[in-house]
C-alpha cells in the first residue's frame, strides 16, 4: 500500500472512531427503560404536569441527538443547601453542580451548542405574563435520550441538582428534536482531516 493510502486510511479510521463515539445507534428508549428511569425519580417535585411531559419526551424518543434549551435566572441569593456555610453565590453553586455534569456530559459526547450571558431583559415577549428579566441562557447537545437518563438517573446526580435547584429562580428548559447546525463536529472533523489528507499526500 502506498504512503498516500496510508495516509488516507488513517484520517478516516480517526474520522469514523469519532462519528461512532459522537453518534447515537441504540435507537429509541424502551418502554421498560422508562418506566425503569420514573420509578426512581423524583426530578419533577412530585408535580404530576412535570411528570407527564417528562414521560411524553421519553415516549417520543427518535434515537437521535436533541438540544435542551435552558432559559434561567439566577437568585440574587441562593436558597440554603445543608452543609454549605452562606456566603457563597448562585454562580458558585452552579459550578458545583457542573463539577459533576461537565465529566458526565462530556464522556458520553454531551456539550453546550451555545452559552452566553443575558445583554437586556427580554425584548419580546408574546402570550406569557410579564417581560422578564434572565441572566442566562444555555443549549446542550445530547447525543440521546438514554444518555440523558443516565446522567440524570444515577445517584450521584441527585446531590448535584440540590445546587442548581438552590442557584435558580426560574427556568424554562424544552428539547429541540430534530434540530441541527452548521457547527456539526462530525462535519468540521471531515473537512479538518480532508485538509489535512490533501496536504499530507501532496508532500507524500
Amino acid at each position: 500500500m502506498t504512503r498516500s493510502r496510508w495516509i488516507w486510511l488513517v484520517l478516516t479510521l480517526v474520522w469514523g472512531s469519532f462519528f461512532f463515539w459522537y453518534t447515537s445507534f441504540e435507537g429509541p428508549l424502551t418502554t421498560e427503560e422508562i418506566e425503569a428511569y420514573l420509578s426512581r425519580s423524583d426530578l419533577d417535585g412530585g408535580d404530576p404536569e412535570t411528570r407527564a411531559a417528562i414521560r411524553a419526551f421519553f415516549e417520543s424518543d427518535t434515537g437521535d441527538d436533541f438540544v435542551m434549551m435552558n432559559i434561567i435566572e439566577l437568585n440574587e441569593v441562593p436558597d440554603p443547601v445543608a452543609g454549605i456555610a452562606p456566603g457563597e453565590t448562585s454562580a458558585e453553586f452552579v459550578d458545583r453542580y457542573m463539577a459533576y455534569m461537565w465529566p458526565a456530559l462530556l464522556k458520553r459526547a454531551c456539550h453546550p451548542v451555545i452559552f452566553g450571558a443575558a445583554a437586556a431583559p427580554a425584548v419580546e415577549v408574546w402570550g406569557i405574563d410579564g417581560r422578564g428579566s434572565w441572566s442566562q441562557a444555555a443549549f446542550m447537545r445530547y447525543r440521546s435520550r438514554r444518555d440523558l437518563l443516565e446522567i440524570a438517573g444515577t445517584p450521584k446526580f441527585q446531590g448535584p441538582h440540590e445546587f442548581k435547584i438552590a442557584a435558580m429562580a426560574r427556568t424554562i428548559a424544552f428539547p429541540a428534536d430534530p434540530w441541527g447546525y452548521a457547527g456539526d463536529p462530525r462535519l468540521l472533523l471531515a473537512l479538518v482531516l480532508l485538509i489535512v489528507g490533501l496536504l499530507a499526500t501532496r508532500r507524500a
